[in-house]
């Protein structure tokens, strides 16, 4: 959180209601980025480190349901609010198993919308301490987006904790670059993988306090974490 403000991602095509819903939290220590539809949600939540999604299930190009199933592949822990007009119970049912924490019928209050995100946002700093990887002399926070070396301490953007976390989670073993590339960017043509090079050689520097560890890149097959 910047300044302990809460950052939000806002995807919510219908513009009054965005506005309304921004202009709201930022009374409310907020910090609001508000996206038009699902695709723009994603690539925003892979650039920026937020604390809570709130997503329209109705969304252009990509729908809340899928932006959330999506976001679940790499990050289990970030809340998700759904805002949605219908109230069906096999509605709220697809909402909670596409990886939803709570789930709002429009007209809402922005009084309840708070509540309910303060009360995700607790509920998850209550198994913080549960999230420490140790890799090699590090302490790598997949939930804060932290990596700890002695007393210093090193933001990660999201992309950058989801490519560690991915790392680690196959270390000592070749992953397939294919496999980080659709996991993560979602394809693997030319750019992507440019780009994943790129977070790469960004994790290589921010570790490299520890001699020990080392990411490998294999050859026409993948990377290695040696740790």
């Amino acid at each position: 959180m910047k300044e302990n403000k809460i950052i939000a991602i806002l995807a919510e095509d219908e513009e009054t209601l965005s506005q309304i819903v921004k202009e709201s939290l930022e009374t409310r220590n907020f910090i609001v980025i508000p996206c038009k539809n699902g695709k723009e949600a994603l690539e925003t939540f892979y650039k920026e480190k937020a604390d809570v999604l709130i997503l329209d299930v109705m969304l252009p190009i990509k729908d809340g349901f899928s932006v959330a199933i999506e976001i679940r592949k790499t990050n289990k822990q970030i809340p998700i609010i759904f805002l949605t007009a219908k109230s069906q119970t096999h509605d709220v049912i697809e909402g909670f198993k596409s990886g939803g924490n709570d789930y709002l019928k429009k007209p809402f209050s922005m009084e309840e919308l708070i509540v309910r995100i303060h009360s995700l946002l607790n509920r998850n700093e209550k198994i913080l301490d549960d999230d420490l990887i140790e890799i090699g002399n590090y302490k790598f926070n997949r939930i804060q987006q932290q990596l700890v070396y002695q007393n210093t301490i090193q933001n990660l953007t999201n992309r950058e904790s989801e490519l560690l976390y991915c790392l680690h989670q196959n270390k000592n073993t070749i992953i397939e670059r294919s496999i980080i590339l659709n996991l993560l960017w979602g394809n693997e043509d030319f750019f992507t993988t440019r780009s994943m090079d790129v977070f790469i050689t960004k994790l290589r520097k921010k570790l490299d306090k520890d001699s020990s560890i080392k990411i490998l890149n294999i050859r026409n097959l993948g990377y290695k974490l040696l740790c």
